[in-house]
């Protein structure tokens, strides 16, 4: 219902998309779940779960999970929700540079999270099964060897985060913009 008491549909383009590209890194995470239980046992060798509770390396791997969840999930529907205020709780429209800046935030923030953190998770994968031991399928690395596996990723991985920031500053200006200015536009 808006201020008058009527009911309205909603015209929130871009909450649409940013809860669609929410729901979209809800299957891509769902469905990496599934793979991974379903490695775990049968084909991936050492198995993941032996990865993770070894700590060292393979806590990039769960780190990057998790924050796949939390920023590519959670973030992106978050992002949504201050779409929604702008375009149904204000009732403002998004538009000129303001609409570029949101194209930014939504194409960068899903582009970014899903590159840093799939390569968090598979440098993670490959640094922590290299410290297990040969007898469950690792390397029996130690942590300088191991870090020698995860040196080539920290520089793209950055870059990758950094993309993520500058796709929240991009919406968060472009949302300072409407909030500020769509009256007068």
């Amino acid at each position: 219902m808006n201020r008058s008491g009527l009911n309205y549909q909603s015209k929130g383009t871009w909450t649409k998309r940013f809860m669609a590209a929410a729901v979209v890194q809800g299957a891509v995470v769902a469905g990496l779940t599934v793979f991974l239980v379903l490695g775990q046992i049968s084909f991936i060798k050492p198995e993941v779960s032996r990865v993770m509770a070894a700590g060292g390396a393979g806590t990039w791997f769960t780190f990057g999970y998790m924050m796949y969840i939390i920023v590519g999930v959670m973030g992106v529907a978050v992002s949504a929700l201050f779409y929604h205020y702008l375009e149904n709780v204000l009732g403002r429209r998004i538009r000129r540079s303001a609409k570029a800046l949101a194209w930014t935030h939504l194409v960068l923030m899903n582009v970014g999270t899903a590159a840093a953190m799939g390569l968090l998770m598979y440098a993670g994968y490959l640094g922590g099964s290299s410290m297990l031991p040969e007898n469950v399928g690792g390397q029996g690395f130690n942590a300088g060897q191991a870090h020698e596996i995860l040196a080539p990723f920290v520089e793209p991985i950055s870059v990758a985060i950094l993309v993520i920031v500058a796709s929240v500053v991009a919406g968060g200006t472009g949302f300072l913009m409407t909030y500020r200015y769509s009256n007068t536009s």
